[in-house]
C-alpha cells in the first residue's frame, strides 16, 4: 500500500530540510508522497513542486498550517490542495509574517532585558529564508548554552507565562477555516489531541471544517479511536501526518518523516491527487 505523509515543515517555516531535501528523504522513506504544510506560508509549495517534477508518481500537496487562537488556546488550522497563488490568501499571510518578525524582536529584547545575550541577527541566521519564530530562538538559546534543549527553551522563557514570551497576531480558527476554503482548499483540524478545552473542539467540529488529524506523533492509541469516532459522528475525512520538522539525530520535533501517515486510497477520496 502506498502511503502519504500529510503534515511536513521546511525551511519556509521551521524545518530544517528545503523542499527539495524533504522530498528527497520522503523518497528516501518509500512515501507515495507528502503534502507541504508549513507555519503560516506557502514559500515552499512552489519549490516542492518544482522538484517533484523529476519524480513522475510522487505525490506533493500544496498546504499549509494556520497558527489561530480561540477562548485563550493557540489551535492550528491544516489547509490542502490549496490555490496557493489566491491573492487575498497571500496577503492576509504577508501580514502574518510581518507580526512574527515584530514578534520575534521583541523576545529578543526581552531576553537581553535578562542578561541573555542573543542578537537578531544570530536567530535570522538559524530562520535562513525562513519566517522568524520562536523554535528559530529557542535553537539559539540551545546553541549558545543558556538552556540544554528546545523543550527548555520554551518551557523556561518563551511560552505563555514565561519572562520572555510575546504574544502575537493570530486568526480564529473560523477565520482561518474560511480563508483555506476560499482558496479551494480542504480543512482539518491539527493535532486535537493537544486540546484542552472540549468546546473548542467540539465548536470546530460542527462550525466547518471537512477533517479531523486522527494520526499524529502527540496522539496515543486511546486518542486516535476518540478522534476516529468523531470523526464518523460528525461526517468528517479523517487524516495524518507526522508533524515532520527534522530527523531525529537532529533533535526532531514530534515525529520523523512518515512515522504517522495514510494511505493514498483514504486521501483520494477527499482529495484530488
Amino acid at each position: 500500500m502506498r502511503y502519504i505523509d500529510m503534515h511536513t515543515h521546511t525551511t519556509a517555516s521551521d524545518g530544517t530540510f528545503t523542499p527539495k531535501e524533504i522530498i528527497d528523504y520522503a523518497i528516501h522513506k518509500e512515501l507515495a508522497g507528502i503534502a507541504i504544510t508549513d507555519h503560516d506560508t506557502v514559500d515552499g509549495v512552489i519549490q516542492a513542486l518544482d522538484h517533484a517534477e523529476g519524480y513522475k508518481s510522487f505525490i506533493v500537496i500544496a498546504g499549509i498550517e494556520l497558527s489561530t487562537e480561540y477562548l485563550g488556546e493557540e489551535i492550528h488550522i491544516l489547509g490542502y490542495n490549496i490555490d496557493y497563488k489566491y491573492k487575498k490568501m497571500l496577503k492576509k499571510l504577508t501580514l502574518i509574517q510581518n507580526e512574527r518578525v515584530n514578534r520575534g524582536m521583541k523576545i529578543i529584547q526581552k531576553l537581553q532585558h535578562l542578561d541573555i545575550m542573543i542578537s537578531y541577527d544570530e536567530v535570522l541566521e538559524i530562520s535562513r529564508e525562513g519566517v522568524m519564530g520562536r523554535p528559530h530562538i529557542a535553537k539559539v538559546l540551545v546553541n549558545k548554552g543558556y538552556v540544554k534543549n528546545i523543550e527548555m527553551a520554551f518551557n523556561k522563557y518563551l511560552n505563555k507565562g514565561c519572562p520572555a514570551y510575546v504574544a502575537r497576531y493570530k486568526l480564529t480558527p473560523f477565520e482561518a477555516i474560511d480563508l483555506i476554503k476560499e482558496a479551494n482548499g480542504f480543512t482539518t483540524i491539527a493535532h486535537p489531541g493537544l486540546i484542552k478545552n472540549e468546546t473548542i473542539l467540539k465548536n470546530i467540529l460542527t462550525k466547518g471544517v471537512d477533517g479531523v488529524e486522527v494520526y499524529h506523533p502527540e496522539h496515543n492509541s486511546r486518542d486516535r479511536n476518540r478522534f476516529l469516532s468523531l470523526a464518523k459522528k460528525h461526517n468528517l475525512f479523517i487524516t495524518g501526518g507526522s508533524d515532520f520538522h527534522s530527523p531525529p539525530l537532529q533533535e526532531g520535533r514530534h515525529g520523523d518523516l512518515g512515522s504517522e501517515k495514510i494511505s493514498v486510497e483514504i486521501v483520494s477520496k477527499f482529495l484530488k491527487i
